[in-house]
């Protein structure tokens, strides 16, 4: 007997040893992964085993989420995540319990709705998540930098934001304008570089594993991490059945017309304002798309952001609340305050409160009391329509304001450290780029040189080949030229034959000519006679009429000549004419010239200033500045080149939007327009073409007491 009840002890303490869990799925925004839970384990506990997997350090931008009830919610660190049943006999639920013990059992039953069977007690959770295993959280950024090129330091972070933002805008829970959209879809392009084969592994349930967005360096990573956990179920999702959709760089042979239509890269609201087809769509991405030629996936990835964080509603967690007054607005909770937000009007706060201007948040029931840092200025108050909402509220500012504070001070040795190996990172990809530039360009000229090659052996080939023939057309013409001959020598002889008769017939001809040489003489000497009689009887008329046209020729000379005589005495009278006007010209404005009064010469020298007026000299000591150290004065020209390129990039930049954004206005269908878009447009045509930031520092200009007033009043 004792000894029965020994064993049975003994396993009941054995049992009670092993810790009891539970399945937990983790979603990120490119894979799944399932851990077992203890039921003891706290969300933090939770939150690190999920960023050890991944190889996260900056964990404070990200939470895990569910939902609850329709409402948003993101998991405790400091509170338990799971729910336990312990197993006991019946005889041990009834009896051995006190009575208050058996009243919080019968509270907690009857609060929570569980049924007890066989024994089973609950012990509740203290997050009001699903009860049905596997219990899913999404692994998501919780809070948003404000510079994400500045403060986002590990390439996981970097591809987890740009993984959510990108699904935020084409979800259009960020708005972002037409051409903005097409920009961004170039760089989304972009970021699906190649993958190795290499990498293109099995997981543990034997499915191929992989992401569109992951680079081989990734996949890498990600099996490395799921080889050190090997009890958890590490999933990436599949791209499509029928392989991966990769691009890297722009090559019009492998990037045929027609490769993007598979891809969702434009929000739908974008793509239904417009009347253009998909392959219009496609052409005005590519044309951007061939401009990032020679961009990593990071780099990529980081102008998405670049652009994205200047978006009006990016990083913005909106809520419903009232004012005193009792009016609807909206509250705007972000990584530089909080926003007042007209309901219809998401993109332009009414006004805002800096983090630096708040002292003490706080609630009580659905009352929300913020507490400004001039102890002078009343506090403000708003409500809010779920005391769930509060708490929501509650914590997106307590951490948002914690790392408002925390950028505006120098970063800790942590951030120092994982700053430091991503520069060493950086520039080992960097060498690691050029190292394969180099090979891709040496891999290039080869296969210039080959396909020139071959190209020359192509064209020897057709020379040899064009010889040939030229050769068999020689054969086949001297073929030809050896008939001519045969042909050429029997006309000769016919034509030696005929030259042979044409010989006797000219020796006829000549025994006829002579016949008729003396009938052509006596001709001839008649002729002869002719002419000289004529000659004579010209000469006898021509001796008669030379006596009378002697005196009428000499009366036409003299008359001629006499008319010659006047022409050129009238000519020389108009020369003189003009001489003597061009001389009174001349005259008159030589005396115009004299007549004029004389300027005094130039001074070269600047006057002296009067004694009472400063003078500052540009290129003095006033403006000369001594830099003893070399490394600030290296800095220094690199800000300053850095900021010219920025600048002339930015301007580049604008005028491409504004060029794609005239383009594709006459195709725009207004009766489609939602309000958003109505809004841009009217902010666009009041010239607010500002950043985010310049927008937020225009709305702070006047003092928190008034805007304080001015929120008690709407």
């Amino acid at each position: 007997m004792a000894g029965a009840i020994a064993s049975r002890m003994s396993f009941s303490s054995l049992k009670r040893k092993q810790p009891k869990t539970f399945t937990v799925r983790i979603v990120t925004m490119d894979a799944e992964m399932e851990f077992n839970c203890e039921m003891k384990w706290k969300g933090k506990d939770l939150f690190d085993l999920v960023c050890r997997t991944l190889g996260l350090r900056e964990t404070w931008f990200f939470g895990l989420q569910y939902t609850i009830k329709d409402t948003v919610a993101w998991l405790k660190m400091d509170k338990k995540v799971g729910l336990e049943l312990h197993e006991t006999s019946g005889a041990d639920v009834h009896s051995g319990l006190s009575l208050s013990t058996c009243l919080a059992y019968f509270l907690i039953v009857r609060h929570y709705g569980y049924i007890v069977e066989n024994g089973a007690s609950p012990e509740v959770l203290d997050h009001d998540v699903s009860k049905e295993e596997p219990v899913t959280f999404h692994f998501l950024a919780k809070f948003y930098p404000e510079n994400a090129e500045e403060e986002l330091v590990q390439e996981i972070t970097q591809h987890l934001f740009f993984l959510q933002v990108k699904k935020q805008i084409l979800d259009e829970k960020i708005y972002c304008p037409p051409e903005a959209s097409v920009l961004l879809a170039s760089y989304a392009v972009q970021a699906k570089l190649p993958l190795d084969v290499r990498d293109l592994k099995q997981n543990g349930t034997g499915e191929q594993s992989g992401n569109e967005n992951l680079g081989s360096g990734r996949l890498t990573q990600h099996f490395a991490l799921a080889a050190r956990c090997p009890t958890e179920t590490f999933k990436c999702r599949h791209i499509h059945q029928g392989g991966f959709y990769v691009y890297g760089d722009y090559d019009p042979s492998v990037h045929k017309r027609g490769f993007l239509a598979q891809e969702e890269l434009l929000p739908k609201r974008v793509i239904n304002l417009y009347q253009m087809t998909p392959e219009m769509w496609e052409e005005r991405i590519t044309a951007w798309y061939a401009e990032h030629r020679g961009r990593a996936r990071d780099e990529a990835e980081m102008e998405y952001l670049k652009i994205a964080q200047d978006l009006e509603m990016y990083g913005v967690n909106y809520f419903a609340i009232r004012n005193k007054k009792g009016t609807e607005l909206l509250l705007g909770v972000d990584a530089l305050g909080l926003h007042i937000y007209d309901p219809e009007n998401r993109l332009t706060p009414k006004i805002s409160f800096p983090w630096n201007e708040i002292r003490n948040i706080s609630y009580s029931d659905k009352e929300f009391t913020i507490k400004p840092l001039d102890k002078k200025i009343d506090v403000f108050k708003f409500n809010s329509s779920k005391l769930r909402v509060n708490k929501l509220i509650l914590q997106l500012c307590i951490g948002n304001h914690d790392l408002f504070m925390r950028r505006r001070k120098a970063d800790s040795l942590e951030v120092q450290q994982m700053k430091a190996q991503a520069r060493e990172e950086k520039a080992r990809k960097q060498m690691e780029r050029q190292r394969l530039a180099r090979e891709k360009q040496m891999r290039e000229e080869a296969e210039r040189t080959r396909d020139e090659l071959e190209r020359r052996l192509l064209q020897m080939k057709e020379e040899a080949t064009m010889a040939n023939e030229a050769l068999m057309r020689s054969e086949e013409t001297a073929d030809l030229l050896a008939e001519k001959a045969q042909i050429t020598e029997e006309e000769a002889k016919l034509l030696a034959q005929k030259a042979a008769e044409a010989e006797q017939e000219m020796q006829r001809i000549k025994a006829t000519a002579i016949r008729t040489e003396e009938e052509k003489r006596l001709m001839e000497q008649k002729v002869l006679e002719a002419e000289v009689l004529a000659l004579k009887m010209a000469e006898e008329s021509e001796r008669r009429s030379e006596m009378g046209g002697r005196k009428t020729f000499k009366h036409v000379h003299r008359l001629l000549l006499a008319e010659e005589m006047a022409k050129e005495a009238d000519q020389l009278k108009q020369d003189l004419q003009e001489a003597r006007e061009a001389e009174r010209r001349a005259k008159q404005k030589l005396l115009e010239i004299t007549t004029k009064p004389t300027y005094p010469p130039m001074n070269p020298l600047p006057a002296p200033l009067p004694p009472d007026i400063p003078s500052f000299n540009l290129i003095g000591d006033s403006l000369s500045f001594d830099f003893k150290d070399t490394d600030m004065k290296r800095l220094s020209m690199e800000i300053e080149k850095e900021k010219v390129e920025y600048m002339e990039k930015s301007k580049h930049l604008q005028e491409q939007l504004n060029e794609l954004k005239t383009e594709i206005e006459a195709l725009k269908l207004k009766e489609r327009e939602t309000a958003l878009d109505i809004l841009h447009n009217e902010n666009s045509d009041r010239g607010g073409t500002s950043s985010k930031h310049n927008t937020i520092k225009k709305l702070t200009l006047q003092s928190a007491k008034s805007r304080v007033a001015f929120f008690e009043e709407l």
